[in-house]
């Protein structure tokens, strides 16, 4: 099967797209593996559609930020919204006027967007106060934390704002690669430090001067040529304390000590989106659609699912009992975290799942490409 990445070539701050073949682990043939027939629904746990909304269609990177009860998200015609995770009622909508490239980053109040024409887009309770223009796209949310917007850009550059004024506080460079995802990044806040993803390596920041702190690497480039050599991180990632865990793409997945910037373990694992986890498994999703489950306190593996392969998965989020992954057909998935059985599925409007489930206020969101909102509940 061939599957098709896109990847982005930086030469310094110019940006060019570069649309690559990559084989995924089999046949080379034109055509794609038929996917798992799916058994009839077991209905094992009893979930509920209770509330339904809609937003413009998304074919961006997009990331649902919760906080609270509230959860800000985008579409790519450039409109943002915040909603009641409770009863899906819209709190606020506003439109930045362009094309949206990454998002959403919020704390609540503020709420931050970069389009694709390269202006990082900030609003306050939904009314916009500034924005501004960066040297380099973006695939990765911004971080909005401590009155303060962090961004990743591609060229694995970190960059500070004030949040209300949009002054630059300080810029961290490092040295670019070649090239790199055009996909979202690791950018979150742990403690007092920012972790970033760079390259291979999970990245310690102090949040008020740039600083490095720490670096610890979850995989290593290899190979002969640019293409072989790509390590990338990939979010979403699953964090426990003071542990984050995330994914090198189709390299390995592996857990750090954020705090002491320490490496625990890397396991080889070949995939494309993030993972998700509990204090007792970090979840993923193979390229092939494997389902795996690694043992947290040192990345054995605990159980593998192959009931749901060549569906298109997203990355799956770890409830209560159950590991979410929504599909390419609009499906929603919930499987027992214990040995990856199928609990129940549901459907939303039939357009593949955009991105990785949410939880806010006991409700599990999904948002389709069609921009379809389902907010879902047990019984």
């Amino acid at each position: 099967m061939k599957l098709n990445f896109r990847l982005t070539a930086a030469i310094g701050t110019a940006v060019a797209l570069l649309t690559l073949g990559l084989l995924g682990g089999c046949s080379s043939g034109p055509e794609k593996p038929k996917p798992s027939e799916l058994a009839p629904n077991s209905g094992l746990l009893g979930v509920r559609l209770a509330w339904q909304a809609k937003i413009g269609a998304v074919d961006f990177p997009l990331d649902l930020k919760v906080n609270g009860n509230t959860v800000a998200l985008a579409s790519s015609d450039g409109v943002l919204a915040s909603i009641d995770a409770r009863t899906g009622t819209e709190l606020w909508r506003a439109n930045v006027g362009a094309q949206i490239a990454a998002g959403v980053g919020s704390d609540g109040r503020y709420a931050a967007v970069v389009t694709r024409n390269n202006e990082m887009v900030v609003l306050d309770d939904g009314r916009e106060i500034w924005r501004q223009r960066m040297p380099a796209q973006v695939f990765t949310a911004p971080l909005v934390a401590g009155a303060r917007v962090f961004l990743l850009a591609a060229d694995r550059s970190v960059t500070a704002f004030d949040a209300q004024s949009g002054q630059k506080l300080w810029n961290q460079q490092r040295p670019g690669e070649s090239l790199v995802l055009r996909q979202a990044g690791v950018l979150l806040a742990v403690g007092d430090t920012v972790v970033a993803g760079m390259g291979g390596r999970l990245v310690g920041i102090n949040p008020s001067n740039g600083a490095i702190r720490w670096e610890a690497p979850i995989a290593s480039p290899r190979g002969t040529n640019d293409v072989e050599r790509l390590v990338d991180l990939v979010g979403r990632v699953s964090r426990e304390g003071g542990v984050v865990c995330a994914r090198a793409f189709q390299a390995a997945v592996g857990c750090v000590d954020a705090v002491r910037g320490a490496p625990l373990w890397s396991k080889p694992a070949i995939g494309s989106v993030g993972v998700h986890g509990d204090d007792k498994y970090v979840f993923g999703v193979e390229s092939d659609g494997k389902i795996i489950a690694w043992r947290r306190t040192d990345g054995e593996h605990a159980w593998v699912s192959e009931r749901l392969r060549y569906r298109g998965l997203s990355a799956p989020l770890a409830v209560g009992r159950s590991v979410v992954v929504g599909d390419e057909n609009g499906l929603v998935h919930w499987l027992s975290r214990e040995d990856g059985s199928a609990l129940t599925r549901v459907a939303t409007d039939g357009s593949a799942v955009a991105t990785a489930p949410v939880l806010a206020a006991g409700t599990l969101l999904v948002v389709t490409r069609n921009g379809g909102i389902f907010g879902f509940k047990p019984d």
